[in-house]
């Protein structure tokens, strides 16, 4: 339920510093604005999960950091905040500026969806085409609204489409060596028989 504003003159990350603290989420991708509605519950206890199952996984490999909604920003153009990412040690040693933001494409991106266009052609298209561009080896768009997980990868210098995921499919990836979940567990279920 976001939207996007443009107007003539590009917006920078020194203007994200302007914007109000009213809950709202806001990103700036080819240096246009973009302004996102705090999440559903269902989004949030996705992301929550997603949280658990990486940083499981990530507490026993202590390969790297799992981090939800941190400060991605790539230039003054290109200032966003995914939902969750994996970020390795490695990368980490020179991955963040003097106020502590992330500068370079982590491994692994997430976007949970949330409803309304505007919100998914962000994710699936703009995002998409963002974090291909800065070197994001992995991204994952996940719906809660229709249980699944798509899993896009880097190859040939873009991230593609290898596959979609549903509930009773489990989630793997070769970036994080040893991990699995079965997807149905990522989403919030009213009843639990």
């Amino acid at each position: 339920m976001g939207n996007s504003t443009a107007i003539a003159e590009k917006f920078t990350s020194a203007d994200l510093a302007l914007m109000p603290d009213d809950g709202k989420r806001y990103e700036i991708i080819d240096g246009e604005l973009y302004v996102s509605r705090q999440p559903a519950f269902e989004h949030q206890y996705t992301c929550s999960r997603l949280d658990q199952f990486l940083g499981q996984w990530n507490d026993e490999s202590n390969l790297g950091a799992v981090v939800q909604a941190p400060g991605l920003i790539f230039g003054r153009h290109d200032d966003v905040a995914p939902d969750i990412v994996w970020i390795s040690r490695e990368r980490l040693s020179n991955a963040l500026d003097e106020a502590h933001h992330l500068t370079i494409a982590s491994e692994l991106v997430i976007e949970v969806l949330s409803p309304g266009k505007a919100n998914q052609e962000r994710d699936r298209e703009v995002k998409l085409n963002l974090y291909s561009r800065r070197g994001v080896d992995e991204y994952w768009i996940v719906s809660w609204m229709q249980r699944f997980v798509e899993v896009y990868r880097r190859e040939d210098a873009a991230l593609k489409l290898v596959a979609t995921l549903h509930d009773t499919d489990t989630l793997t990836s070769p970036l994080l060596p040893g991990s699995s979940c079965l997807v149905s567990k990522l989403f919030f279920q009213e009843s639990l028989t």
